[in-house]
């Protein structure tokens, strides 16, 4: 009997600890809004240099005729690490980046090289200024995922609090999210000189 009482009550305990687990998740999640509403204003008071956001639209047909590969852009966002932000609070995980550049004919030693070379060119194409920081490939992070599951792109919830995973090879590469974006909107509000 007492081992029976003992196990339902284990098994209580355990849904109370999960129950705690999504309260502390979704209560993190929420506060990551404040936190992005406050670097948004830090980095608008400041004038923080911003970058493009785009879609890369590869080479395809249209009616028949070819259209050349092109960056298609849909905003503006400032880039803290791993992490994206919108002037409207969006946050995305980074993707890939590049300089918008024309193309010119050289040589290629590398088929790395050769892409990188190809999606500058498809930047300017998209008519995305020359010189520009281009961010595309980027996934969006999505808060509710992250207040359910306690994981969205690069942050994930322990406890109560949220972590910025900064390198996704290192599992452990944990800093907390309300250190980490104070020390990217401070980087990018006030860069070093010669920077």
């Amino acid at each position: 009997m007492t081992d029976a009482g003992e196990g339902a009550g284990g098994a209580d305990a355990d849904r109370g600890a999960d129950a705690a687990d999504g309260a502390g998740a979704a209560g993190a999640a929420h506060a990551v809004g404040a936190l992005v509403v406050d670097a948004v204003a830090r980095l608008r008071e400041h004038s923080a240099r911003d970058e493009v956001l785009a879609d890369y639209v590869p080479e395809r047909r249209t009616l028949g005729i070819p259209r050349a590969a092109r960056m298609a852009p849909i905003g503006r966002v400032w880039r803290l690490g791993v992490l994206l932000l919108a002037p409207d609070g969006r946050l995305s995980a980074t993707g890939r980046v590049v300089r918008a550049e024309r193309e010119a004919r050289r040589s290629t030693p590398a088929a790395a090289i050769a892409e990188q070379r190809a999606y500058r060119a498809a930047a300017i194409k998209g008519g995305i200024a020359e010189g520009e920081t281009v961010n595309f490939d980027t996934v969006p992070i999505d808060l509710a995922e992250l207040g359910r599951a306690a994981a969205s792109g690069p942050l994930v919830v322990v406890g109560d609090e949220v972590f910025v995973r900064w390198s996704p090879t290192q599992p452990d590469a944990l800093t907390a999210l309300d250190r980490y974006l104070a020390d990217r909107v401070e980087l990018l509000a006030n860069p070093p000189s010669g920077a």
